[in-house]
C-alpha cells in the first residue's frame, strides 16, 4: 500500500478511537497514559515506515494497547489500592516552612522547584511563607500560603 494512503488510514482510524474514547487535556494525562502514546506513536510508526508494513497488526496492536489501558484505568477508580500502587498519593514535602529533605530526595524534588511553584502561584519568595508543600500524583507542587 503507498506510504501516503497508510498515513491518511492510520491518522483517521486513531482519530476515530480518540473522539469514541473522550476528551482529555494534556493537563490530566497520566504516565500510563503517555507510555502508551510513546508506544502507539512506534507501533505507528513501524506500520508506516518500518520493516513490518502490516496496517492490520498496527491497527489491531493500538486498539489492544488501548483497550488494555481503558480497562486498567477501570480497575484503578474501582480498586482504591490498585490505583494508590500505580499512580502514587500526594506527597507533603514542606510542612510549616520546613523542608521534608527525606521525602524532597526520594522523590527528586529539591528547593527551588517548591520556591518555583510559590512565586508562580502565590508570589511568594521564603520557605517560611509556605506552610504546605505537596507534590501532587501528577507531579505538580501544589503550595498552601501560611
Amino acid at each position: 500500500m503507498n506510504p501516503l494512503i497508510r498515513g491518511i488510514v492510520v491518522y483517521l482510524f486513531l482519530l476515530v478511537l480518540f473522539r469514541i474514547l473522550g476528551k482529555r487535556s494534556l493537563a490530566q494525562i497520566t504516565t500510563f497514559d503517555f507510555v502508551l502514546l510513546l508506544i502507539i506513536g512506534e507501533v505507528t510508526q513501524q506500520a508506516l515506515l518500518g520493516e513490518d508494513y502490516s496496517i492490520t497488526n498496527a491497527l489491531i496492536l493500538i486498539v489492544v494497547l488501548i483497550g488494555t489501558d481503558v480497562v486498567l484505568s477501570k480497575l484503578k477508580s474501582r480498586f482504591k489500592l490498585l490505583d494508590r500502587i500505580i499512580e502514587g498519593v500526594p506527597l507533603i514535602v514542606v510542612e510549616n516552612g520546613k523542608p521534608l529533605r527525606r521525602r524532597m530526595k526520594k522523590s527528586g524534588v529539591d528547593e527551588s522547584d517548591i520556591l518555583e511553584a510559590a512565586r508562580l502561584r502565590f508570589g511568594l519568595s521564603k520557605m517560611e511563607q509556605i506552610k504546605y508543600a505537596i507534590l501532587e500524583r501528577d507531579g505538580e507542587i501544589s503550595i498552601i500560603p501560611s
